[in-house]
């Protein structure tokens, strides 16, 4: 065991290796997965994705993303942004929405990738969660370890049915437990927590919600887990689970990953806790993908000239809208 401070301060054991992590599951036991996810509010299912094609994703993702010097919308700010590499070569600034990349300079990852989100694992995994099909509403990727805040994602986005949208982060290599490991609280998806808006919104007082966030922790005396992932599996957690991503104390391992936000197919998409957003969606392997700022669109290509070209003001308009937004 590896230990490491949590984001309040105590101690957390993390494991180094797949016998340390408690229960776990295999794809071939998914009923028995779907009741710890509910109790839960989380779960880790064994051998998702084949090895090989974890080192085609990170390939990819070598070739493509980081051979890029243009701007790229990032997942910690929404915003477009040039690649951040640190002294041992990786991109710390996350992607969002690979799915939204432009096919023309971006074609093995983006095909990689939602070909691995529509997976029929993960279709399986899902019908077993859920009851029925679900589409893809967000995703990211990951290489670089840098540290989340713990947050429900609910607060962001969610399945308009609160509690019924489902996080899958995807290990695309055998994740060190040093390398900014990502972390549960188990049973948290339980709390309802202050909406966004008046003095907790995410335009002007994201700071105040963070705080909440960790004062709830430290009072609440809840767990923090940061399971062991291989190549190839997958944790599932809950829109209302706290979770996050730990400081990194081996900052010379990677993390890459990838990160899927799924709903029921039945359900509207639900933005900021203030509004049902109106999906653009794409199939693809049987799967719909909503794919904001569709960089094959020429509208989109449009919108992130502008905001390159003046960043500080399309900004600042956004913070507005969203306030009005979340009043």
């Amino acid at each position: 065991m590896h230990t490491i401070k949590s984001p309040i301060g105590t101690d957390i054991s993390i494991p180094e290796q797949a016998a340390e992590n408690g229960q776990s599951f295999s794809l071939a036991e998914l009923s028995e997965a779907s009741r710890y996810y509910e109790e839960n509010g989380y779960v880790v299912v064994r051998g998702v994705i084949e090895p090989a094609v974890c080192d085609e994703l990170r390939g990819a993702f070598a070739n493509t993303v980081k051979q890029y010097p243009g701007h790229i919308y990032r997942q910690a700010t929404a915003n477009p942004e040039k690649n951040r590499i640190n002294e041992f070569g990786f991109v710390m600034n996350p992607i969002l929405n690979l799915q939204s990349l432009s096919l023309f300079r971006f074609a093995p990852l983006k095909r990689l990738a939602m070909h691995t989100f529509a997976s029929d694992a993960i279709k399986a995994i899902n019908r077993a969660f859920f009851g029925e099909d679900v589409k893809l509403v967000q995703s990211m990727y990951f290489e670089g370890n840098s540290e989340t805040w713990p947050h429900q994602d609910t607060y962001y986005l969610d399945s308009e049915k609160i509690g019924t949208m489902a996080g899958c982060w995807y290990a695309l290599e055998d994740i060190d437990a040093g390398a900014g490991r990502f972390f549960v609280v188990p049973g948290s998806h339980k709390i309802d927590m202050v909406k966004n808006g008046k003095d907790f919104d995410v335009a002007f007082n994201h700071g105040r919600y963070k705080e909440l966030v960790r004062k709830i922790l430290a009072e609440s005396n809840l767990e923090f887990r940061a399971p062991f992932l291989a190549k190839g599996d997958v944790l599932l957690w809950n829109s209302k689970t706290i979770h996050g991503s730990l400081r990194t104390t081996h900052p010379q391992f990677s993390r890459s990953s990838l990160t899927a936000h799924y709903i029921p197919a039945s359900h509207r998409f639900l933005q900021f806790q203030a509004r049902i957003k109106p999906l653009q969606l794409k199939e693809y392997d049987g799967m719909a993908f909503h794919c904001p700022k569709d960089m094959d669109r020429l509208s989109s290509r449009v919108v992130l000239a502008i905001e390159t070209t003046f960043p500080k003001t399309f900004q600042m308009t956004k913070r507005f809208a969203i306030k009005a937004l979340v009043k």
